[in-house]
């Protein structure tokens, strides 16, 4: 099996199912800024029908989504032609696609340029989605690019093909709750754009959660489903980082941590899993 070929099949594990869920989109208020606690739309009945009718070939149906026409769309899904860009990464009950680069100012300026990120993170038969968007915005504070965030959604998805995986809470005070997380022990895995392993490798044993390394980004806020982001608002000039996590238990916290380095180049994907000391003793 090539790498390619696993990253189909992670794909398969991951996304198979029929997945029910309300979209949540939060944007920027009349006085032009971004409102994370109020939604600015809500689909209350975003439903993504991912089937596979061989191994190498499926269809993905969605209903309830924001910008396609009439809120709906199919698409065809085949191995020989999945993820021919590399925007799209796998790991075991993680998975998504992401801008590769932060496109240059002159980019920008063409209609429905954007630099997006879409991140899953599973447990069990439910599946966590965020969406963030920046778009072009040429009035760039001093050490910016002129990139700003301007809409996250959020969905808890859960599939109804099998046993309803229960609602897991909100977080409502999201640096209280990554303050309980401190010191949790954690295991790291990584992925490189173009460079997909043929097996899955062994999460190597990494730094113990750290509040304050996590939250390290301009904006950090909580959501439906034990979610928690840290994201820079304006995409600096520099080297910078989009961290995702989630807090799939009340002893499991998941983190995406998103790379890029100072040209704006996506760098690595990772993807940490930590667990408190007593649930690993």
């Amino acid at each position: 099996m090539t790498g390619a070929e696993r990253q189909w099949q992670l794909n398969r594990q991951n996304f198979e199912g029929r997945w029910q869920g309300p979209t949540r989109w939060y944007g920027r208020n009349a006085q032009g800024v971004l409102d994370l606690e109020r939604p600015e739309l809500e689909l209350p009945h975003s439903t993504y029908t991912i089937r596979f009718d061989s191994p190498s070939s499926g269809s993905w149906h969605g209903v309830g989504l924001r910008f396609a026409p009439g809120g709906e769309r199919l698409l065809p899904l085949s191995a020989s032609t999945y993820n021919q860009g590399g925007s799209c990464w796998q790991f075991p009950a993680a998975g998504g696609q992401s801008s590769l680069v932060v496109p240059p100012q002159a980019a920008g300026e063409a209609a429905g340029a954007r630099f997006g990120h879409e991140i899953n993170l599973f447990q069990g038969r439910s599946r966590t989605m965020l969406v963030a968007l920046w778009l072009p915005q040429p009035q760039a504070p001093a050490g910016a690019r002129p990139w700003r965030l301007d809409q996250l959604a959020v969905t808890p998805f859960r599939c109804s093909l099998a046993a309803m995986d229960p609602a897991r809470p909100a977080v409502e005070q999201p640096l209280q709750q990554l303050e309980q997380l401190q010191g949790w022990a954690g295991e790291l895995e990584r992925l490189e754009p173009g460079r997909w392993p043929e097996r899955d490798q062994p999460g190597q044993a990494c730094t113990p959660f750290d509040p304050a390394d996590f939250a390290s980004q301009t904006l950090t806020a909580g959501f439906a489903d034990g979610l928690i982001v840290s994201l820079p608002e304006w995409l600096p000039q520099g080297a910078f980082r989009l961290e995702v996590g989630c807090l799939l238990g009340p002893q499991q916290f998941r983190r995406i941590s998103v790379l890029f380095d100072a040209t704006g180049q996506l760098e690595a994907w990772e993807r940490r899993t930590y667990r408190c000391a007593s649930a690993s003793s």
